[in-house]
C-alpha cells in the first residue's frame, strides 16, 4: 500500500477511534446519574458556574437579539399593514428558533472553553491519574456533575433569553410602531397557543424550544469533557483542547439544531 494511503488509513482509524471513545465518554456520563455516590455539592458548583454565572451574557444577547429582530421586521410588517403581528414574529422566532441556538452558542463558548481548560490542565498535571490512584472515578467525579449542570441550566438559561429577547421586541413594537403593549402580548399568546398543545396543556412552541438547549447542553459538555481528558502536550495542548471545543460544539449545534428541526416539525405538525 503506498505511503499516502497508508497515512489515510492511520487518520481515518484515530478519527473512529476518538468517535467511539467520544459515544463511550457520553454513554457513562449519563448512566453514572442515577448511580451512587452522588456529588452533590459539585453539582451545586457547576450550576452556578454554567448557569448563574453566564446569565449576563445571556440577558444581553438575547434582549438585543429580540430588538434587532423586531426593527428588522418592522418595515416589512409596515408595507404589509401588519404591525399588529410583531409579537407573533418575535415570540415565534426566539422560542423556536434564536433563544436555543444562541443560547448554545454563547454556553459553547464561556463554558465549554472553562470546562476544556480546567480538565486540560488538571489532566497534564496529572491530577486525573491521581484520582484514579485514589478508586475515585474520573467520570463520575468530573465529568457526570458538568453534564448534569448542563442538562439543567441550559434550559433555564434558553427560557431567560426567550422571554428578555420578546420584552426587547415589545420595546421596539411601542416606542418605534406604536403598538400597544396589550396587544402586543396578546399575539404573543396567539403565536404560541395557534401550534397546539402537547397533551393539551404544553404548547408545541415550548416543546421544540426546550428539547433543542436539552440537547445542546448535553453535546456541548460532553465534548468539553472529551477535549479536556484527552489533552496533551503541556499548556499548549490546553489551548488546542479549548480551541477544539468550542469548534467543535458551535458546529455540533448548528447541524443538530437542522435536525432536530426537522424531526420535531414532522411530529408535533399535523400534515
Amino acid at each position: 500500500m503506498p505511503p499516502l494511503l497508508n497515512r489515510l488509513n492511520d487518520a481515518a482509524k484515530r478519527k473512529l477511534h476518538s468517535l467511539q471513545d467520544y459515544f463511550i465518554l457520553a454513554w457513562n456520563a449519563l448512566r453514572f446519574i442515577f448511580a451512587r455516590p452522588f456529588y452533590g455539592g459539585d453539582l451545586v458548583q457547576q450550576m452556578d458556574a454554567i448557569g448563574v454565572q453566564s446569565l449576563g451574557i445571556v440577558l444581553l444577547t438575547g434582549f438585543f437579539t429580540g430588538m434587532v429582530l423586531a426593527l428588522q421586521s418592522a418595515v416589512q410588517l409596515q408595507t404589509f399593514g401588519a404591525s399588529m403581528y410583531m409579537g407573533r414574529l418575535v415570540s415565534a422566532s426566539m422560542i423556536r428558533e434564536l433563544g436555543p441556538v444562541l443560547a448554545g452558542l454563547m454556553v459553547a463558548g464561556r463554558v465549554g472553553s472553562g470546562i476544556a481548560a480546567q480538565l486540560g490542565s488538571m489532566k497534564v498535571t496529572e491530577q486525573i491519574d491521581a484520582l484514579n490512584t485514589l478508586g475515585t472515578d474520573p467520570i463520575k467525579k468530573l465529568v457526570t456533575p458538568r453534564v448534569l449542570a448542563s442538562l439543567i441550566m441550559l434550559p433555564t438559561l434558553t427560557i431567560i433569553n426567550d422571554f428578555v429577547g420578546i420584552v426587547g421586541g415589545n420595546l421596539i413594537a411601542q416606542f418605534y410602531l406604536d403598538v400597544p403593549t396589550s396587544l402586543y402580548w396578546r399575539t404573543v399568546w396567539e403565536q404560541i397557543a395557534s401550534d397546539g398543545f402537547l397533551f393539551r396543556f404544553i404548547p408545541n412552541d415550548f416543546v421544540q424550544g426546550l428539547t433543542k438547549p436539552l440537547v445542546f447542553g448535553a453535546v456541548i459538555s460532553i465534548t468539553a469533557c472529551f477535549f479536556g481528558l484527552n489533552t496533551s502536550g503541556g499548556t499548549e495542548g490546553v489551548g488546542v483542547s479549548t480551541t477544539r471545543t468550542v469548534v467543535t460544539s458551535s458546529i455540533l449545534i448548528l447541524v443538530l439544531d437542522y435536525f432536530l428541526t426537522q424531526l420535531l416539525l414532522s411530529l408535533l405538525v399535523a400534515p
